[in-house]
């Protein structure tokens, strides 16, 4: 479970150096501007919201258990 969390927090770091380096790129020297990072952004907001629906889904198949701080 772990492995997949981090393979895909890794995932939204690296789509967001993409937009990051299509930011810098984009429209250099008289060339047209892209839509790479419009993609590179639309790509990491849905790798969010798929690993936010997988930990819920964890969370009610049982195979990850809040610890909590206990009272």
């Amino acid at each position: 479970m772990n492995i997949i969390i981090t393979f895909a927090l890794l995932a939204i770091v690296v789509a967001l150096a993409m937009a990051g380096r299509a930011l810098l790129k984009d429209g250099r020297d008289g060339a047209p501007k892209s839509n790479r990072m419009l993609h590179a952004l639309a790509l990491r907001v849905a790798l969010s919201v798929t690993l936010f629906l997988f930990i819920l889904f964890s969370y009610k198949m049982g195979w990850i258990h809040p610890t909590g701080i206990p009272i």
